[in-house]
């Protein structure tokens, strides 16, 4: 069954000193495709920008760029978004997908039409190098003629079971063969381990954006801004298309994860990202409520 979902992305930047001019550029708008309809989607900001335009970027992802350029201390973007969620493949349709060798052959061997979205996620990206290192921690889920998509349940397993989740160990600029020896670092970090695993090996993965439902413990009530934003894998397999995995939460995603964006790595489909002129330091607050809409 489909399941909507009311969806509240606030973020508040606040500025040590008043910012003169600033360009932002904003994901915020969730995707609609095969799993999911964006029903509605408002963007609120404060102050008001005396410019602003609505685009869809390389990955057919939409965006909106936006100039501030009145004097403000604070920055505040609200994204308000109504989704419906449609069910996907489950564990058991995982079995039909190709042998991850043959899946890597056809890819190698075969650019058309059909192959040129996947094929361009076969390589190094901003975020994501791959190497020897990576494909070696990948392998013992890819032993000789397995399922592609078992495989990838395997390896998004094993990823939740060795890496441990942990907010200070790194940064977007820690590299990623350092999250790998660490074992340590936040979802992002994980889809980006995934992604490098799968590529290393000749295979096709993309990172996805989004949001997750987290559920409150029994007996008490959802918290406003308790959910946050999240990532995950996406890989390809031909036949059944794009598949996604979600290695912090050892799952085949489902329906409690919102789509906003997918691209090589986070770079492509950062939330907001921009420049200012003046404020000196700042600091961030983020919170995001994800609430399922009865009836």
């Amino acid at each position: 069954m489909s399941i909507r979902y009311h969806v509240l992305h606030e973020t508040v930047t606040t500025y040590h000193r008043a910012v003169t001019l600033s360009q932002q550029f904003l994901h915020m708008t969730p995707r609609s495709f095969a799993y999911q309809t964006t029903e509605s989607h408002e963007l609120s900001i404060t102050p008001k920008p005396q410019d602003w335009s609505n685009r869809v970027d390389y990955f057919g992802n939409a965006t909106r760029l936006l100039t501030l350029s009145a004097p403000h201390p604070e920055l505040t973007v609200v994204s308000d978004s109504v989704v419906t969620v449609q069910p996907r493949p489950d564990r058991s349709q995982l079995i039909n997908s190709p042998s991850w060798e043959d899946q890597r052959a056809r890819l190698r061997t075969t650019l058309n039409a059909t192959t040129l979205d996947p094929y361009e996620f076969l390589f190094n990206s901003p975020h994501i190098a791959c190497g020897d290192e990576l494909a070696d921690y990948a392998r013992p889920s890819f032993t000789p003629g397995r399922p592609l998509l078992e495989a990838c349940m395997e390896l998004t397993e094993r990823i939740h079971s060795d890496f441990k989740y942990d907010p200070e160990a790194t940064t977007i600029a820690t590299p990623l063969i350092d999250v790998l020896r660490g074992r340590h670092g936040v979802c992002q970090d994980f889809a980006h381990v995934m992604i490098g695993c799968l590529r290393s090996l000749g295979l096709s993965c993309r990172y996805v954006s989004g949001y997750i439902l987290t559920m409150p413990p029994e007996g008490q009530p959802r918290l406003v801004g308790a959910d946050a934003s999240h990532a995950w894998a996406s890989v390809y397999s031909e036949g059944l298309g794009w598949i996604d995995f979600d290695p912090t939460n050892r799952c085949l995603v489902q329906h409690e994860h919102i789509t906003v964006g997918w691209g090589r790595d986070f770079s492509d489909v950062t939330p907001m990202r921009g420049i200012v002129l003046g404020g000196g330091g700042q600091e961030l607050r983020v919170a995001v409520t994800v609430t399922p809409i009865e009836g």
